[in-house]
């Protein structure tokens, strides 16, 4: 059985952990990717819908989603292009183990309002960052790139009602993040007892 403090201090280790600080060319087990989804697929969800899709980038797959990011800006970006961001989008995701892309995936048959399948997805990716800080792995939720672009969905495979949710990156952590904080949390509270 975990304990109460185990728990406690796994929440406060889990840090977004970005590319740069990822160890290059040192890749995942595919053993532990797997145990990471498997972990996100018991968030919680109302009427057990388990709204979520993954597609995984790994290897050559990295390649492909880094082309075809950095091609989309260059497309769309007009006047607003830059070409350090255009270099950012076609290297970042090289520096990574893995990539996760994050797919709401609409339920066809129960009547759900979208944010409770939305807020399921979310539980889904909470589960892989505290998966990932178990395994000593770091990562991090973007929302960059083609998250929202419309035209993003065929690369994607996405259906109908879908959402491309972002994506999540993954690898060997070179350079730790720093500490977290947050404000007192009895500052956020409101306790009715009467």
């Amino acid at each position: 059985m975990i304990s109460p403090l185990q728990v406690n201090q796994l929440i406060r280790l889990r840090r977004s952990t970005f590319p740069d600080q990822f160890e290059k060319d040192r890749p995942i087990d595919e053993d532990i990717i797997w145990q990471l989804l498997e972990n996100a697929s018991w968030a919680p969800n109302h009427k057990a819908t388990e709204p979520w899709h993954f597609t995984v980038f790994t290897g050559e797959g990295l390649k492909k989603f880094a082309a075809f990011q950095a091609g989309r800006y260059q497309q769309t970006a007009g006047e607003k292009f830059r070409q350090d961001k255009y270099n950012k989008l076609l290297t970042n995701p090289l520096k990574a183990s893995h990539i996760i892309a994050i797919i709401l995936r609409r339920s066809k048959t129960a009547d759900i309002p979208e944010i409770e399948e939305i807020a399921a997805v979310s539980c889904a990716v909470e589960n892989i960052y505290l998966s990932a800080t178990a395994y000593g792995l770091g990562g991090y939720w973007s929302t960059g790139g083609p998250t929202y672009d419309p035209a993003a969905g065929g690369f994607f495979g996405l259906e109908e009602g879908d959402k491309l949710m972002g994506f999540f990156y993954l690898g060997h952590v070179r350079v730790p993040s720093v500490a977290g904080s947050r404000k007192p949390v009895k500052e956020k509270t409101t306790w009715v007892t009467t």
